[in-house]
Parts: structure tokens; C-alpha cells; sequence
């Protein structure tokens, strides 16, 4: 147990290393490397072909872009709206696989079973939709904390599956098939077998909702969710409409929720009930919390390791979950706070040092 602490420990500081190095950097330098960090990860799909790495990342038993986009794109997704919601607002919502599986239904339902839109045309309509019925159920239950509002959350989760499984009009059990696809853009054709394209926009969803979020976490709004996090009593003191705010929060990880039920439902073609258990929104918590909750990045990471470390331990077969769960225990023991914390305390010094700058400049 020692030597795992001490690997732990020494894996840790180099991560803390390399991020004070990296805020050390003048401004073309980070965009230098936020610039090729980007071109690397659009070469993702190729990294099995690299000599070395490939042994390294390769999934053994599955495709390795389709990994990429049928499991990581869609949890790191998720795990952005998610990290809104429970990582910044503070709000435990154990049940967001049911705005996943109305972005996934209403796209089905507005490009095949109902309905002769074009998917491109669906997307933001499902978008939409997705953020109404997180109008819809935060209006009556965010006034509800903690474990009651964890359970409201969990039931909605549930009763959207019901509701798809049992509904004639929702394709009932069978589910809905020949759900269009995206249409051909900039030289990529989404087809059946080639899951590189989908990749590709996967991944401009996650630097578009990246910036979105960026913009609002250090806003207005951001400071009234982390506010509403750290202290509701405090912040409602202060003036700060909470209930407006969280349900601000819960909407617009409701739309990103959505949103990644879009890009699933347009990939695979077909949809069922089964598609959308309540383990997934477990999973989907996870991620956030092991990577650091409240933390972009963190979100981000803790998505990646969840949804593709069970693939890269294929060759354990059957133990490959018991020996993911072990990894998870693990980490929360050694790093309870998750791998990327949010590291309140470099925020404060940094926005005192801006208007330390701007009462010296005027």
C-alpha cells in the first residue's frame, strides 16, 4: 500500500508541476500549445498507428474511433453539463440520463418515426426541448436540497425510460430505428462503419460547449453558482436570486445533456429504452467526481478515464468492471478531492492580483 502511495504522491506533483510551469508561460506560448494540443486530439482516431503509442492507447476487442466516439466524446459531454449542474451549481442530480434520453427521443422521433427532418435541423430543436424539461422539472424541485432533491432527480431518470418503454407513440420497447444522420460537411460523410467523422464533430461540440462554459463560469452567473454552492443561506443573503440561478444551472446542463443524446442518436441510427439505464447516470457522476468536481478540465478527464479505461481493460473480460471499480476505489481513497481539484484558493489570488493591476493602472 505504500509504494502505491508513493506512486500516487510522485504522480500527483509532476501533474502540479507541469500546470505551474504551464501558467508560467506567456500568453503565445499557452496558445501554442492549446494550438497543438488541439491539432493532436483531432489526430486521435490515428494514435494506434504510431508505433509505440499505439500499443499504449489501442483498445483491444473494439475499434478504437469508435470508442473514441460512442463512449468518450458522449461521457465527456455529459460530464461538462454534469460538472454544471453538481460541480459548480452544487446540486446533486443522480438521475441526468433522462436529458440524455430526450435529446437522443426527440431527435429519433423528429427524423424517422414522426417526422422527416433533417438532423441538422433536429439538433438544436432537441436542444431546446432538452432545456424545457429541465425548466420543467427544476421549476417545482429546486427549492428541495440535497438528498430530496437527489431523489426527485433519480425519479425523473427512471420515468423517462418508463415512459419511452411503455408509450406505442415513443416505439415502446422495440424502439426507433433509421433515425437520419448528419448530413455530409466539409468533406466528412457520416456513414455506418467509418466512426472518424462523427468523431470530428463530437469533438467541435465539446471545444464549442467548452467555450460556452468557460465564458459563463467566470461571469456573473458563475460567481452566483459557486457562490449558491459554498453557502445557499449566504449567497440568498447577500442579494444572489438562488432559485433562479440553480435553475439556470439545471437548464443549461439539461441542454448539454440533450445535446450529447443528439450526437448518440445520429450515430448509432437505432434507440430503445434499454439504452438509457440508471447505471449510466451513475457513471456520469462518476466521471465528474473522479476527476474533480467543479473543475472543467477535471470533468473532462474524469469522462475520458471512465468511459474508455473499461475498454482498455478488455483483456481482463468478464473482470474488467470488478478491476475498474477497484482503480475508482482507489483513486477516491488516495485522491478524494479527484484527480483535477478545483483550486479555489489560485482563483482569488488571481482576480485580486487583475484589480491590484487596474487601481495601479488608473
Amino acid at each position: 500500500m505504500s509504494l502505491v502511495l508513493n506512486f500516487w504522491l510522485r504522480v500527483t506533483s509532476l501533474f502540479s508541476g507541469f500546470g505551474e510551469q504551464f501558467r508560467a508561460m506567456n500568453k503565445w506560448q499557452r496558445y501554442s500549445a492549446y494550438g497543438l494540443g488541439v491539432v493532436a486530439l483531432y489526430l486521435l482516431p490515428y494514435w494506434p498507428d504510431v508505433p509505440v503509442l499505439g500499443q499504449i492507447v489501442n483498445t483491444p476487442g473494439s475499434q478504437f474511433e469508435t470508442v473514441l466516439n460512442d463512449q468518450v466524446v458522449i461521457f465527456v459531454l455529459i460530464a461538462l453539463g454534469l460538472n454544471v449542474v453538481v460541480g459548480i451549481a452544487g446540486l446533486l442530480d443522480l438521475g441526468y440520463v433522462g436529458f440524455y434520453a430526450v435529446g437522443a427521443y426527440v431527435t429519433a422521433i423528429l427524423t424517422s418515426a414522426h417526422g422527416n427532418l433533417p438532423w441538422l435541423l433536429a439538433l438544436p430543436i432537441a436542444v431546446v426541448i432538452s432545456m424545457l424539461f429541465g425548466v420543467i422539472l427544476g421549476t417545482p424541485t429546486l427549492r428541495l436540497r440535497g438528498d430530496y432533491l437527489a431523489i426527485v432527480t433519480l425519479g425523473f431518470g427512471e420515468i423517462i425510460r418508463l415512459t419511452a418503454k411503455n408509450m406505442d407513440w415513443l416505439g415502446a420497447s422495440r424502439g426507433i430505428s433509421n433515425i437520419k444522420k448528419p448530413p455530409s460537411m466539409f468533406g466528412l460523410k457520416f456513414g455506418v462503419l467509418d466512426a472518424k467523422p462523427y468523431f470530428y464533430l463530437g469533438l467541435t461540440m465539446v471545444f464549442i460547449v467548452i467555450f460556452i462554459l468557460h465564458r459563463l463560469e467566470y461571469s456573473r452567473v458563475g460567481r452566483a453558482w459557486v457562490a449558491i454552492r459554498e453557502d445557499e443561506d449566504a449567497a440568498e443573503l447577500m442579494g444572489v436570486n438562488t432559485f433562479k440561478f440553480k435553475l439556470w444551472a439545471f437548464t443549461i446542463g439539461a441542454g448539454i445533456g440533450g445535446l450529447a443524446g443528439v450526437h448518440y442518436a445520429g450515430k448509432v441510427g437505432f434507440i430503445n429504452p434499454d439504452n438509457f439505464p440508471l447505471q449510466l447516470s451513475i457513471l456520469f457522476l462518476a466521471a465528474v467526481v473522479l476527476g474533480g468536481s467543479g473543475n472543467m478540465y477535471g470533468a473532462i478527464l474524469g469522462g475520458i478515464l471512465v468511459a474508455y479505461m473499461p475498454e482498455r481493460l478488455r483483456n481482463f473480460s468478464d473482470k474488467r468492471i470488478l478491476v475498474f471499480g477497484i482503480v475508482l476505489v482507489l483513486m477516491m481513497v488516495f485522491r478524494p478531492e479527484g484527480i483535477l481539484p478545483k483550486r479555489v484558493g489560485n482563483e482569488h489570488k488571481k482576480r485580486r492580483a487583475k484589480s491590484q493591476e487596474g487601481e495601479v493602472a488608473s
